[in-house]
């Protein structure tokens, strides 16, 4: 859409650059060789960041000018040649895009590294949002219908065709944002404004649900537990069914704190926002534990997400056995 708006008018292959580069970032997936746990803590790092966007831009002009000549030099319109500092700040520009779209969601991106590998989330838009995709695909599909038309009446194309579409497209992703980002205020601040178990609340979080801007999912932190309920923003109402869920911190002991020092535990709490955790004792095949992590943002009522969990066994000497995310599995985890 970005390219459809404008960019291509500028140089040739401006929209196959920009698409190769707005989904580039994801190209991270690839620490996943080196084992689930050692993926996760890379996830959403190097590539989603203002610097490597630098690098992964380049690549992908890279391979642009490669598959360029590879096909003898052939552009569609010779008026408009392929300029390669342009193609390489659009590309720059769509990498942008995808940092965006992920910031958007409650898992957060790290843009500022190797600075700050801080994480930062706007928890707007949920995961997978239907709205941004009838919007964009309309974008996409109605100057084809249209084109059809056009090639019925006899009338000739002028240029690069869907321009107006994907500006319209464009706007109505910035309109819902803001419409996301209102509720979303609307639902942090009568979060705060009430007190839980007569508790005050420390600091409280909504996280979205797909297609209803006006429902989300809360999460409150007070000094002994964590309260999770719905909200309805456009009442605004917490806890409108009587559902709250009381999450009572755990009592950090040894088991504890040799968990959190593991791999697995020093790349989870630095990703969670609201870690909580559960400690099993175990006599078999050896005496132990297990102390599984859990990130209540991730805990929506009859929906959570098992994929987002991991968990450290040690032995009765606290010694790292195995580490798990998800269904794999780290027995020699990396120092």
């Amino acid at each position: 859409m970005l390219a459809r708006a404008g960019f291509n008018r500028k140089t040739a292959l401006a929209t196959a650059t920009m698409t190769l580069a707005a989904e580039a970032p994801d190209l991270d997936v690839l620490a996943q060789v080196r084992g689930p746990i050692f993926g996760f803590a890379h996830h959403r790092g190097f590539t989603h960041s203002f610097v490597g966007l630098v690098l992964v831009a380049g690549f992908v002009v890279g391979v642009m000018y490669l598959i360029w000549r590879m096909r003898g030099w052939k552009i569609k319109d010779p008026k408009l040649p392929p300029r390669w500092g342009l193609l390489f700040v659009f590309a720059y520009v769509a990498g942008l895009s995808h940092i965006l779209l992920d910031y958007t969601n409650q898992y957060g991106v790290r843009p500022f590294w190797p600075f700050s590998e801080r994480w930062y989330a706007w928890d707007i838009v949920f995961i997978i949002e239907p709205v941004l995709y009838i919007l964009l695909l309309g974008a996409l599909l109605l100057p084809a219908v249209l084109s059809l038309v056009n090639e019925e009446i006899g009338a000739r194309r002028k240029g690069p065709q869907g321009r107006w579409a994907a500006i319209a497209a464009l706007a109505g992703m910035a309109a819902f944002y803001g419409l996301r980002d209102f509720e979303h205020r609307r639902a942090v601040n009568a979060l705060e404004a009430r007190e839980y178990e007569q508790a005050d609340p420390i600091r409280a979080s909504a996280f979205p649900y797909w297609w209803n801007p006006f429902e989300w999912y809360g999460v409150v932190e007070t000094r002994d537990f964590f309260a999770t309920m719905q909200v309805d923003s456009l009442t605004p109402e917490v806890d409108p069914q009587g559902d709250m869920q009381i999450h009572y911190k755990p009592e950090e002991t040894p088991v504890t704190v040799a968990a959190k020092s593991s791999y697995l535990g020093r790349v989870y709490l630095d990703w969670a926002r609201y870690p909580i955790t559960e400690t099993e004792q175990i006599e078999s095949p050896e005496p132990g534990y297990i102390v599984r992590f859990q990130d209540l943002r991730f805990d929506y009522p009859r929906r959570a997400s098992r994929a987002l969990r991991g968990s450290v066994q040690l032995d009765e000497n606290l010694k790292v056995v195995k580490e798990q995310w998800g269904a794999g599995t780290t027995d020699h985890p990396p120092d």
